[in-house]
Parts: C-alpha cells; sequence; structure tokens
C-alpha cells in the first residue's frame, strides 16, 4: 500500500475528472503489485544463482549459506592457519598433505620416505601439537 501511495503521489499529471480516481487508483495498484513481483523474482533468481555458485566452489562440498555459519567458518579455517604457522615445519607439512591434500598414509610415507608405521606417529604427534597451539589461542577446549 505504502508503494501505491508513492506511485499516486509522484504522479506528474493530476486528474481533471474526480470520477476516474477510483479506476486510475486500482490500475496503478495493479502496476506495482506487478513491479513488486517482477523485483521479488529478480532477487530470488539472483539469490539462486549466487547459491549455486557457492555451493559449487570449495571442491564441490556444499557451504553453509547462512551468513553466520560462514562467518565462524572463516574464523575457524584463520586461527587455524595461526595454529599452524606456530608448528615446526614436518609438523604442518604432514598435516597439511594429509588434512588439505586428502593424501592417504602410504602416500606421505613415500613422499617423505619414511615407514608407515611412522607416518602415523608423527600425525598423531603433530595433531597433539595442533590442539596445543589452538588451546594457546583459547579456541579448543581439551577434554
Amino acid at each position: 500500500m505504502q508503494e501505491v501511495a508513492l506511485a499516486a503521489v509522484k504522479q506528474a499529471a493530476p486528474l481533471a475528472d474526480a470520477a476516474k480516481v477510483a479506476p486510475w487508483l486500482y490500475r496503478l495498484a495493479v502496476l506495482q503489485s506487478l513491479l513488486y513481483r517482477r523485483k521479488c523474482g529478480r532477487r530470488r533468481r539472483l539469490r539462486d544463482r549466487y547459491t549455486d555458485e557457492v555451493q559449487h566452489t570449495d571442491r564441490g562440498r556444499p557451504l553453509a549459506l547462512d551468513p553466520l555459519d560462514w562467518l565462524i567458518a572463516e574464523e575457524r579455517r584463520g586461527l587455524v592457519r595461526r595454529a599452524l604457522a606456530e608448528l615446526a615445519a614436518r609438523d604442518a607439512e604432514i598435516l597439511l598433505l594429509k588434512y588439505t591434500e586428502h593424501w592417504n598414509y602410504h602416500e606421505i610415507a613415500r613422499h617423505l620416505g619414511i615407514s608407515h608405521a611412522a607416518v602415523e606417529a608423527r600425525l598423531h604427534r603433530a595433531r597433539a601439537r595442533l590442539r596445543q597451539e589452538l588451546t594457546a589461542l583459547n579456541v579448543v577446549e581439551v577434554p
């Protein structure tokens, strides 16, 4: 109704015949309704296009579409990066190979020139050190 009232006020040419006010106002209301539906459709298409683009990023995994979830996830990623920067290079390397490159233990062992058991032990220690760094940043509560 507000949009119809604003459109009526913005009309440049005043009506000369008072009997034609009702049909004129009705037609104005219909036009404003159509414009509103068109605007809603544009917004919906834009939102759907954005949703499709966001869902297809990050290696095909669907991302959280809620802005708060996105913000929290982005903050968490930043804190993990800071904690990784504090780790020794060999700990950071093995964690990155495992969790960002998604290498299995055999691939890591072959790349680093160590045994499968050594990969398990190093990953265990590296995760513990990362947990300590995150605790130092007051991010993770260790049970």
